[in-house]
């Protein structure tokens, strides 16, 4: 299973983005697929999250302004980031989880900068 991303960069306060992720492979039918970041000197965190029955998970920071969404038949997820701030920029990672296994993307750059 691979996953690429696209869609970083920078963005003004305000603004708008949206990343992309594809996933090729073997992949399962019933998966998550999902978007964590790390921030400098934080932890990995979860941003958002969908499984392939509609379940949505938000992390409490980006409710009401980044929507995440995909399209199971060409297994892509995307995220919406609207209004970003500036403690929005990090890196982020595309995640799949399924059955046989947890996959990870490269990463992506997201600056939220004037």
């Amino acid at each position: 299973v691979q996953l690429q991303a696209s869609g970083g960069g920078l963005v003004q306060p305000g603004g708008s983005l949206r990343l992309s992720c594809a996933a090729s492979g073997e992949i399962f039918s019933f998966n998550s697929m999902g978007w964590y970041r790390r921030a400098p000197g934080k932890q990995r965190e979860l941003v958002a999250l969908m499984t392939t029955a509609g379940f949505t998970n938000y992390a409490d920071s980006v409710k009401g302004r980044f929507t995440i969404s995909r399209d199971n038949a060409k297994n892509t997820v995307y995220l919406q980031m609207n209004s970003p701030k500036p403690e929005d920029t990090a890196v982020y990672y595309c995640n799949l989880w399924t059955s046989s296994g947890n996959y990870w993307g490269q990463g992506t750059l997201v600056t939220v900068s004037s």
